[in-house]
Formats: structure tokens, sequence, C-alpha cells
């Protein structure tokens, strides 16, 4: 069904507003209203004014919001967290809140092939029961990420920014109770809100404590970026907070995932950019930045204990990675069962028969718990998102500022996997998922000559 412009007065700007109706496919999608200025569609989908959201409707909205802003909260599990995940991943379809096309469809066959690939190991592991309540957990996590995907894939705009406020707030929260516990700022906090003398915040693992603060982080520079230099105060300060946050947690993992995050962000957004000041402003933000992360550690290290222990995280190879009980003698323990077990060994089964500890490497790890066949496919995914990925932030959209902040985490947060096991980690899912329900929302078509925007294909 082909769309009407609207043209307004030149005082206005030359603004246009394409209403674009639902195509006919058999899910429906929302109307959109897309703002153009000089042929560049501005705004993303939005509700018509006619069609209020119901209250089931808000009330989903808001269960989004809870799940993920309490995504920090991991004590123990199962966490509050996988509570709420479980009721969205029944109530977001069955209320019409995700978009399921050919995209999302073939994301999660993907998914439920590495989970066959799983329950096939266990049957092989050493302790099938724990084996298969670990592909359990495993398959929990596939179905979330495929339904937060989907919905994204409704609403971009909407439902993206709804899920990175509320992933900031968890971070925000984290990071705070990292620093109390860190510093005892109060009584008990230190026990509570610290491991080995790491700061852990509402994590059980400092491991995962940081690089949690990634996608928040980026977020924020995002906003610093994209703000009126009178609103960027408060993201820059908490920024600076989950810095050192991130800092404290003394993880060499999530400080190479931090780095590497703003690097690939950095770059990204630089060559995206739409206008030189743009450029200007991403330059002076990471110099800015780059000053104030040294000013942190000159300040940091006049502390003894902060100097000791960033003096020993900070070597490359600890006396843990090294010798026949070690990391590296362990990966490659792992390296030649991949080569002997195609079905894989099962979950649990590499630290309680082969080695005394995880082998640190996801990638050997998936072949281990789910054999060549699941972990072929978590390969072939990560290997995907990253390309296709890629190729779709080269197509300028307006979505595109918020893809690049997922796909620089994600893409640091793959690359740590290579040091850390991370297939049970939940914003790895929430980031691969987010980034295929981009992908999955059907592009916008060129605007003609005129600025009318032309019909959006795909429902």
């Amino acid at each position: 069904m082909a769309g009407r412009s609207f043209g307004l007065n030149r005082a206005q700007g030359k603004r246009y507003v394409a209403i674009v109706a639902a195509s006919q496919h058999t899910i429906a999608r929302t109307p959109r209203i897309a703002t153009v200025r000089g042929g560049r569609v501005l705004d993303e989908y939005r509700r018509t004014p006619c069609r209020e959201k119901s209250l089931v409707h808000k009330m989903a909205l808001g269960f989004v919001w809870l799940a993920v802003a309490t995504s920090g909260i991991v004590f123990s599990e199962p966490a509050p967290v996988d509570a709420l995940t479980m009721g969205l991943i029944v109530l977001l379809p069955v209320i019409g809140l995700v978009y399921i096309g050919e995209t999302m469809i073939l994301y999660i066959a993907l998914w439920l092939i590495a989970a066959a690939g799983g329950f096939i190991a266990s049957g092989v592991a050493h302790d099938t029961r724990n084996a298969t309540v670990f592909t359990v957990i495993s398959l929990y996590l596939y179905l979330g990420s495929f339904v937060f995907g989907a919905f994204v894939a409704k609403r971009p705009e909407a439902h993206t920014r709804l899920i990175l406020n509320a992933w900031t707030v968890a971070a925000g929260i984290a990071a705070v109770s990292g620093l109390v516990g860190y510093f005892s700022l109060l009584p008990g906090a230190y026990e509570l809100f610290t491991k080995f003398g790491r700061a852990a915040g509402t994590f059980k693992d400092p491991n995962v404590f940081g690089p949690f603060m990634v996608a928040p982080l980026l977020y924020l520079l995002h906003l610093v970026l994209t703000r009126p230099l009178t609103r960027v105060v408060g993201p820059m300060a908490l920024a600076g907070v989950l810095v050192l946050a991130t800092l404290l947690s003394f993880s060499r993992g999530a400080w190479i995932t931090m780095v590497l995050g703003v690097l690939i962000y950095a770059y990204l957004a630089y060559v995206t950019a739409p206008s030189l000041i743009q450029r200007e402003r991403i330059v002076a933000l990471m110099s800015l930045g780059l000053a104030l992360f040294g000013g942190l550690i000159a300040i940091a290290i006049q502390f003894e204990p902060v100097a000791d222990l960033l003096d020993q995280r900070a070597s490359l190879s600890q006396n843990y990675d090294v010798g026949p009980e070690g990391r590296f003698a362990g990966q490659q323990k792992a390296l030649e069962l991949v080569g002997e077990n195609p079905l894989g060994i099962g979950a649990h089964t590499f630290t309680r028969v082969h080695h005394r500890e995880d082998v640190h490497n996801v990638y050997l790890s998936v072949m281990l718990n789910s054999g060549w066949l699941g972990g072929g496919v978590y390969w072939l995914l990560v290997a995907t998102t990253l390309g296709l990925g890629f190729r779709h932030l080269t197509k300028a959209s307006p979505m595109r500022p918020m893809f690049i902040i997922l796909y620089a985490a994600f893409a640091a947060t793959a690359f740590e996997g290579l040091v850390i096991d991370t297939d049970h980690w939940r914003h790895f899912y929430l980031l691969m998922g987010l980034i295929w329900g981009l992908m999955a929302a059907a592009p916008y078509r060129p605007a003609d000559a005129g600025g009318r925007v032309l019909r959006r294909s795909g429902g």
C-alpha cells in the first residue's frame, strides 16, 4: 500500500511526515511515521496517534525494562532476571510484541541445532544429569536471545532504547555497589560487593561484572556525542563510574573488552559520522576520555593495595596460566579432546575428568560441551553476527548509531571469549539477539528526489 507525503512550510525546515501503512503480511507490523529532512529519514518506528498502547502492552514494556534493569543482580543462580526472562519468552509472543520474520526464524533454528548438539553430548557425559541441566540452561539463553531480538525487530528504535536505558540503570547499580564495597563505604559492603579483593558489585564473579559495563558505557558515550553540551555532564559522570568500577574489578579480560569496545565504537562512529563537526566531537571526546583515564590510573596507583593488585593483574601471564595444570596446558588438552570426540564430552566433564579448571576459551568449551555439531553452529553464529552485522552497519539508516553500540560491545565480548568461557553470559546473548533483531527489521527504502519515502518492504 503506497504511503502519502505531507509537505510543511519552509519555516518548519521542509519537514515531511510520511505515513507508511502496515504491509499485508500474516504478521502485521505497526504503521511507521518517519520524519524526513532533505530526503533522509530521521526518526524510526512510532505508534500512530490514533492507536494508544493497551494496559497489557504497557505492562509488558515495563516487564522488559525490569528484566534488563535487574540483569546485573546475580549474587546466585538462578537470578531474578531469569524468572522475568522466562515469563517474557511466553508473554511477548502471545501479546504480539515480537516480529518473527525469516531472519529471526533462521536465528532460532541455528540455536536449536546447537542445543541438539548439547543434548547429544550430554548423553555421553561423565555426569549426564549435570550436563543435561547445563544444556537446558543454554537452551533458555538461546530462547531468551531470540525473543529479545524479535522484540527489537518489532519496533527497533523504541525497544532498543528501552533496553539500553534499562541496561544502563543495571550497570550503574552494579558499579556503584562495587565501588561502595571496594572502598568499604558501608558496614558489611566489602564482604558483600567484593570477591578476592576485587570489585564485583551485585555479581558473583568480577570477571563478568566488568564486561557487563561495556555496552552501557558505549551508550553513554553515544549520549555525550549526540546531546547538547549542556546535557552531557550526567552521562560523562556515570561513564566515569563504570570505567572506575571496571578498573577495580582487576579483570584482565574486562579491561581488554572495555578498551577494545571503545576503540571499535570510536572508529565506526567516526567513519559513519554525518558531518565534520560530529567527527571533531568524537576526536575531542576520545582525547578527553584518554586524558581522564590516564589521570584515574595515576590517582589509583597512589594507593598501595590498588597499585599492587594492578601490577599483579596487569601481567599477561599469571602463575595459574603456566605449568602442566595451568590454563594454557588445559587449553591444549581441550584441543586434543575436541579432535578425538566429534560428539563432544558433555558439560562439566572436562573439569571433573581431564583438568582442574575450566578451559577458559569459549570456542573450545562449546566444542566439548556440544560436539562438532553444536560447537560448529556456535562458531557459525558468532562469525555470521560479526560478518552480517558489519555489512548492515555500512548502510545508512536511522538506527545505525544504536547498531554500532551493540556491534562494538558484541565484537569485544566475542574476542574476550578467546580467554574465558562466555557461553552462559546473559548479556552476550542479549547483545547477539539485539543485533539480529535490528538486522531482521525490514530496512527503509531510499527517499525519492522529492523527499517522499517509498513503501517499506517486509512486515
